[in-house]
């Protein structure tokens, strides 16, 4: 498996909904990161703080105009959902992942 390039594709596709924090994270976020809790709503991630809609972008996801690749404005506050990505080759074949490997389709655990 390739190291992550950045690409992306995991947090787009994930973000309009399916991403979940734990109550423990809301809590930190709530007492250390404001910034970050106002986007919770009823156990939800990343809801827009004035219409209590779901954002289709996760708000954290940054692109340089002049680069391929993404970063997170929050990367050491990220809901463990995040942090644990991937979680199976299964996800990253369905998620057309670029960490994948020829040789890692061989063995799909």
């Amino acid at each position: 498996m390739k190291d992550c390039n950045s690409c992306g594709k995991c947090c787009i596709k994930y973000s309009n909904g399916g991403l979940s924090a734990s109550a423990e994270e809301v809590a930190l976020w709530d007492l250390l990161r404001p910034d970050i809790s106002r986007y919770v709503q009823n156990e939800k991630i990343w809801m827009d703080p004035d219409t209590g809609k779901q954002i289709e972008l996760c708000p954290w996801l940054r692109k340089d105009p002049d680069q391929v690749q993404y970063s997170c404005d929050i990367y050491y506050d990220r809901p463990k959902d995040c942090r644990v990505y991937p979680a199976s080759i299964k996800d990253m074949i369905n998620d057309d992942c670029e960490m994948l490997e020829a040789r890692d389709l061989t063995n799909l655990k």
